[in-house]
């Protein structure tokens, strides 16, 4: 069984091979995945030793002590977050084998080719088409050719993979009939296209796949499964947005507070008294994630997961206004509109009025806060769940 003692005198090994100071960062990354330290919950062979989740901070905390280089999550945070779990779960060994580690290591960025324009909150109700043809192509019999539109991809102008999930029996109720792919974001047919948002930048995506074709081999779960493999991956990225590790007065509400003690001729009692409630709730919300992630220790996460990202966006909005209220004609100014594709979002680093502006999108992106609600209140609370009408008819018989 491997304990901290182990693992920290693998890390000493793993540093002593490969120092820091003298090894490419790229070449450190892939010394400590194969070394099992990646993420040592995952099995060995696949960036893990098998050993238990809640250990991963020891090994954390002596590579940062030694100046190791991180991969990056900023960047790479739907492969990490979204992608790896759902991999790990219903990926083949090939699969596993071929994805997890340049995932890992940054190498190879991932998107989530999930939303469309007329399926959003209802998820269930996508319309992007994935028909298995014959005998055609390179790979053989059991390609899929995909059409459609997918919309709010985040990072899919970095992606060389997605994952995917497409219809591929519309005469099934809708939950029944969608299955799920990793696809190649470089194949033909797909066409990447910036959305403006309010910040001035460009994040999001909409993206267009007009008879893209992947092969049967990069199909996660069985044909007709998808919306339970998917369920997998939305619980994880909800528990990757809402439930990221932050120390006490960490965060936006640390920026906050800090600007409280730097501008002392700004303050007024209203202001001091929000304040304080802010900075409670945040600490709260900070605890139960905490608590969160020691259940995650023991599997998979569960629906609680979309309280902690109801918690985060509510948090996130409700600080960055008071900031800017709390700042006046300074809260309101910004640094750049030029349209920009950054490589990911920046709550800390940036000028107030950019964390206003972004801080709307977070009860939207990773699921709308209304559908979040729902979740909680059926699948936690165990409240009666809405009427649905829909869930034994055809997706084809649906009104659109």
């Amino acid at each position: 069984m491997t304990d901290a003692a182990d693992l920290r005198r693998r890390t000493a090994e793993l540093l002593a091979a490969h120092p820091p100071a003298t090894t490419a960062p790229l070449d450190f990354l892939r010394a400590r995945f194969d070394a099992g330290l990646a993420w040592i919950h995952f099995p060995e062979g696949l960036g893990g030793l098998d050993a238990p989740r809640a250990l991963q901070s020891v090994v954390d905390a002596e590579l940062t002590a030694a100046g190791a280089p991180d991969n990056n999550p900023g960047r790479i945070g739907i492969g990490l977050g979204m992608a790896a779990p759902t991999l790990l779960r219903y990926g083949t060994d090939a699969q596993r084998r071929r994805f997890l580690r340049p995932l890992w290591t940054g190498e190879e960025v991932w998107c989530q080719l999930f939303s469309e324009p007329g399926a959003g909150s209802d998820l269930a109700a996508l319309a992007t088409r994935a028909v298995r043809t014959e005998g055609e192509g390179p790979e053989g019999t059991g390609d899929w050719l995909v059409d459609g539109q997918k919309v709010w991809t985040s990072g899919a102008h970095q992606a060389r993979w997605a994952i995917l999930i497409a219809r591929t029996d519309p005469g099934l109720p809708k939950h029944q009939g969608i299955t799920y792919f990793v696809c190649d974001m470089t194949d033909p047919g797909v066409d990447v296209r910036p959305l403006r948002q309010i910040t001035g930048e460009a994040e999001f995506n909409e993206v267009f796949l007009t008879g893209v074709r992947i092969p049967d081999a990069h199909r996660l779960g069985e044909v007709g499964e998808g919306w339970r493999v998917a369920q997998t991956t939305l619980m994880n990225e909800r528990v990757a947005i809402g439930g990221a590790r932050t120390p006490r007065e960490g965060g936006m509400i640390g920026v906050a507070a800090g600007d409280w003690r730097a501008r002392p001729e700004l303050r007024t009692h209203d202001l001091h008294q929000r304040l304080l409630s802010l900075w409670v709730d945040a600490e709260v919300a900070r605890l139960t994630g905490e608590r969160l992630r020691q259940q995650l220790t023991k599997g998979q996460p569960g629906p609680e997961g979309s309280g902690m990202k109801l918690a985060f966006a509510r948090l996130a909005q409700q600080i960055s206004g008071w900031e800017v209220e709390f700042l006046g004609e300074d809260g309101l100014t910004y640094d750049d509109w030029t349209l920009r594709r950054p490589d990911g979002v920046d709550f800390t680093g940036r000028e107030a009025g950019y964390r206003y502006l972004r801080a709307k999108g977070n009860s939207i992106e990773g699921g709308t806060s209304e559908v979040l609600l729902n979740i909680v209140a059926e699948r936690v609370l165990g409240l009666p769940p809405e009427p649905r009408n829909d869930k034994d008819v055809a997706w084809k018989d649906l009104p659109r």
